[in-house]
């Protein structure tokens, strides 16, 4: 009898764990920690260099190498770590400074550079550079790294996320903080989510001005020194200039230096996404940017049409400025890039992706932009997935752009001195794009390949070529691998 008490005892108290555990179980946010290494290689050419007021090669390429490491806390909390860098090469860059060959640079106004008035000197005296010819100083090469730490956290029920996240990134002349939040609830049986994002950036600029501008401050605005010295500065016509004298060559206003250095976003992000039914799903959202400080880029050069023209370099060549045959004159700028200290930018997009079968999917999107500068913008793209079989899937893609031009930009030499803003940079003019691309998707949820002790999850490869309207050209191969921690 006592046995048997014992029996029924132990059979209730098991009976009671179970119970318990079944009730207090809870699937994981994420259940094991997901390693991604990703990489891509791009590159581009044109003829509207921003940085030599809107002519000259745009030739670039970048390598970007990049891990994200997504690691569960517990059941509820996730943690992620994006860091990355992107190195660089880029003609339009270097010619910050086009008559550099022997690998220095212009930079933010430094009394103590004295060896600028020695770089890339012919025998005869002068110095050449053109914006068809990439220079070799420092500006043609660089390195951006990012770190990005998130953290988020889901409700018991898993119909609230919380996040947060903080972002460093710098460059040579460029640094940048940022964090934010942001906070989801779904509902509706999570067949309804609506989200809300914020962030901000507080960056700063190491400003590099353009070689001739800079050294004219350094010498006060006497040309028969610095840089300067010994150097013939020709007109239009090809003829020699006094260098400091009444029609000599001068920057608008003497030129002025960048007194405030700082450059500061605030987003505010918000999203609905519904499920319509088990075939199709609709997401919308609109974003709020507010940007203020330094919004130009002190690296690009802009020329003004009611100011005479003055060169460095071969006279003979002045006649063919403006064509890629001109490999030895280049022209002094007239000033930098100025642009208005606020922008304010909304863009509200859609994205509906519907599945077919098995096989096929169709995932679309359009955004719709405009801001204060003037600019609006029409962005529409479609993917279509097609399943192969379990392991494979592959996806042709098509993406269409449409943008008008900021009120503030015009092509070279189109720009009047009297404006209070300018650009020449073609990144902000009229133009339509057309991007055509390809992937490749390996999934295996079995992890059979295994490095050291990561399991692969997944490969996912990707091609893509731009055209824009401007003649720029540029293509981008990516790949990225997904392994799973044991």
């Amino acid at each position: 009898m006592k046995k048997l008490i014992f029996i029924l005892t132990l059979f209730a108290f098991i009976s009671l764990q179970a119970q318990d555990a079944s009730t207090s179980y809870k699937k994981r946010v994420l259940e094991s920690t997901e390693v991604d290494f990703l990489m891509s290689y791009y590159a581009q050419d044109g003829d509207n260099a921003a940085v030599t007021g809107g002519i000259g090669t745009e030739e670039l390429t970048d390598i970007t190498p990049t891990i994200v490491i997504s690691m569960p806390l517990n059941e509820d909390d996730v943690l992620t770590v994006d860091a990355g860098i992107s190195a660089y090469t880029s003609a339009s860059s270097s010619n910050l400074n086009p008559f550099d060959s022997s690998g220095a640079s212009s930079g933010e106004h430094d009394d103590d550079d004295e060896d600028r008035h020695n770089q890339n000197r012919n025998p005869a005296g002068g110095v050449t550079g053109s914006p068809w010819v990439a220079s070799s100083g420092a500006s043609a090469s660089d390195v951006w790294a990012n770190v990005v730490v998130s953290y988020s956290h889901s409700s018991d029920n898993r119909d609230n996320i919380w996040g947060a996240h903080a972002s460093i990134s710098t460059e040579y002349d460029y640094f940048s903080a940022g964090f934010g939040g942001s906070f989801s609830k779904l509902f509706n049986e999570k067949n309804t989510e609506v989200g809300i994002k914020a962030q901000v950036y507080l960056d700063q600029w190491h400003p590099r001005y353009p070689t001739e501008l800079d050294s004219y401050v350094e010498v006060g605005g006497n040309l028969n020194n610095g840089f300067f010295q010994g150097i013939t500065i020709w007109d239009a016509n090809g003829n020699a200039t006094d260098p400091n004298g009444t029609d000599g060559w001068s920057p608008v206003d003497g030129f002025n230096l960048i007194e405030n250095k700082a450059r500061n976003s605030f987003s505010v992000s918000l999203s609905l996404s519904q499920i319509l039914s088990k075939n199709a799903q609709v997401s919308l959202f609109v974003d709020f940017v507010q940007q203020e400080g330094w919004l130009s880029n002190p690296m690009q050069r802009v020329y003004f049409k009611d100011r005479a023209n003055f060169f460095i370099g071969n006279s003979a060549s002045i006649p063919n400025y403006t064509s890629p045959s001109n490999k030895d004159v280049f022209q002094l700028a007239d000033d930098i890039e100025r642009l208005p200290d606020t922008r304010f930018k909304t863009p509200i997009g859609l994205r509906f992706n519907y599945y077919i079968n098995e096989m096929f999917t169709v995932r679309t999107y359009y955004r719709y932009y405009f801001d204060n500068w003037g600019m609006t913008s029409h962005t529409a793209s479609i993917e279509m997935p097609v399943k192969l079989n379990d392991k494979f899937t592959v996806y042709p893609t098509y993406r269409y752009y449409t943008q008008t031009a900021i009120d503030y930009f015009a092509a070279f030499e189109d720009h009047l001195s009297t404006d209070d803003y300018y650009t020449s940079d073609y990144d902000l003019s009229a133009f339509d794009a057309n991007q055509y691309g390809f992937g490749v998707i390996y999934t295996d949820i079995f992890t059979k390949f295994h490095l050291w002790k990561l399991g692969l999850k997944s490969i996912d490869l990707r091609f893509a070529q731009y055209d824009r309207s401007t003649g720029l050209k540029a293509s981008i191969i990516s790949g990225g691998f997904k392994f799973i921690l044991d």
